[in-house]
């Protein structure tokens, strides 16, 4: 089966991984955009204490978890080994003692049937600075071993290259989806057009742009992340836990002695590619308050994304009902780091008509689709 796929973010870059492997002629096809939200995010991969309560969306951010072992060992047998992934586990931080103990008991609910969750302890603030040093000492936490890091970027190349290796290709350019009949059929790129059984728009906050010339509607809104880099010359991050405050705010560390502060939320940004003033404040203010030394460190950058925000925020995936030969993945939000791998790979099992191990019916894009009417 031929398959061009629009969009080589972390979904995109999943599901051509995934349908290369199993021999499916895959193309990729890539524009380049200023704000692709994979490149800017901080990955964190701990739904197990998220704030969002929906079981829809913990069920897919589960699975997401669960995925990620197995996605990087198929990797490194692809002779994949920086792939940015660690398991250095997460500090729910609070310095109200009854909200750590509901935290933990919430936590010890989810345990028995999310096992890959790994141990929970409880931490005193000596304890919490001994695994995160910058934090304020009046801090206390809730550790949860099997939380881990990614870095989207690294991720992402990597997943492109091990597609590559199994024959599929990557063209760099604006793809316009070709539409024949009530039947997708292909993309063009430029002059040129490449001809598919199935046709995946996995294109973040730029997909609603691609089914404009079908008529169609998509409800997928970008909202604008600002993510600070602080660099902290000589000191070793590597092993440092994610930091998750009892806010949407968040650290975490990399191996090169960075740390990852974040985020903003701006809902009606559009596509306004900038780093604010206000942004960066809100940033530096909510990680200082929680780790006032990173203070003395040497702001690196800021990085910025555009989130693809659904209605109701949950993922939008699977076939449309106006549209043969078409597979749509995105909406996101502010989780795609951590379910980005796993919805590619249902995107992929979509085509293939493999099985799939979730009911997708309450993830059906048409909820969020609708015709655009002619003038």
């Amino acid at each position: 089966m031929k398959i061009v796929i629009i969009g080589s973010g972390i979904v995109g870059a999943s599901a051509a991984y995934r349908l290369a492997k199993d021999n499916h002629e895959v193309i990729m096809i890539d524009n380049i955009q200023e704000g692709k939200a994979t490149a800017a995010g901080a990955g964190i991969v701990c739904p197990w204490v998220s704030r969002v309560e929906d079981k829809d969306w913990y069920k897919i951010a589960r699975n997401g978890a669960k995925f990620y072992p197995s996605l990087i060992e198929e990797l490194k047998k692809d002779g994949e080994n920086e792939v940015g992934y660690k398991k250095v586990g997460a500090l729910c931080v609070s310095s109200n003692k009854m909200e750590l103990d509901e935290i933990e008991k919430k936590i010890k609910i989810k345990q028995p049937n999310a096992p890959e969750l790994g141990d929970i302890s409880r931490y005193n603030s000596e304890q919490t600075r001994a695994l995160f040093p910058p934090i304020s000492e009046k801090y206390e936490s809730v550790f949860v071993s099997g939380a881990a890091r990614v870095d989207g970027r690294l991720l992402t190349d990597a997943m492109k290259r091990a597609a590559q290796k199994h024959g599929a290709k990557l063209i760099q350019g604006d793809g316009k989806l070709v539409f024949e009949e009530g039947k997708v059929t292909g993309v063009t790129v430029h002059t040129d057009t490449y001809q598919a059984d199935y046709v995946l728009v996995a294109a973040g906050a730029w997909s609603p742009a691609l089914l404009e010339p079908l008529g169609l509607q998509l409800k997928v809104e970008p909202q604008r992340g600002q993510i600070a880099h602080i660099k902290l010359p000589e000191k070793d991050t590597s092993t440092w836990p994610v930091v998750l405050p009892q806010s949407s705010y968040y650290m975490l560390a990399f191996d090169d002695s960075r740390i990852v502060a974040g985020a903003t939320r701006e809902t009606g940004s559009g596509y306004d590619y900038r780093m604010t003033a206000g942004g960066v404040n809100e940033v530096l203010t909510e990680a200082l308050e929680i780790a006032p030394d990173l203070s003395s460190g040497t702001l690196e950058e800021v990085r910025i994304g555009f989130r693809p925000m659904s209605s109701d925020g949950l993922p939008l995936l699977g076939k449309l009902d106006y549209v043969d030969g078409l597979v749509l993945a995105t909406g996101l939000g502010a989780s795609g780091l951590t379910m980005g791998p796993y919805v590619g790979k249902l995107a992929a099992s979509i085509m293939t008509r493999d099985e799939i191990d979730v009911d997708l019916d309450v993830y059906n894009p048409m909820r969020s689709i609708s015709k655009i009417e002619k003038v």
